[in-house]
């Protein structure tokens, strides 16, 4: 993840970077993770994995591209997202993380969403 950090870091340098890039904003830049994503989607559905890896590839540099945009108005770090993502996931997960207990998937899909209103309800997450 730092290897890509860097590398958006890097192609947005305002003497060496790429000129494209320099210019890019969080908005101007949702085209880009839009189209990205749908290239996912089509690798998905087309069972192609190959192309499904090089496509999460260019998701993930794009979602660290929106990161690095954010470290620069020194909004959030890619720290702060896996630290809080972490956190997120494990309480939403309290059948494996915590003393309830699963024993489907309709359960433990009923148990996250109880776990994300809670969070919601109580201004841990959106």
């Amino acid at each position: 993840m730092n290897r890509l950090l860097e590398l958006a870091k890097t192609l947005r340098d305002p003497e060496n970077g790429c000129p494209w890039d320099q210019v890019q904003t969080f908005d101007s830049y949702k085209k880009c993770l839009v189209e990205e994503t749908e290239e996912v989607i089509a690798a998905i559905e087309a069972k192609d994995f190959d192309n499904l890896k090089e496509e999460i590839g260019d998701t993930l540099f794009n979602l660290i591209f929106l990161v690095n945009l954010a470290e620069e108005q020194n909004l959030f770090t890619l720290d702060s997202v896996i630290s809080d993502a972490h956190q997120k996931l494990v309480e939403r997960h309290p059948h494996v993380f915590g003393e309830e207990k699963a024993s489907s998937p309709e359960e433990a899909l009923r148990i996250f969403n109880e776990a994300k209103e809670k969070q919601k309800k109580t201004g841990k997450s959106k």
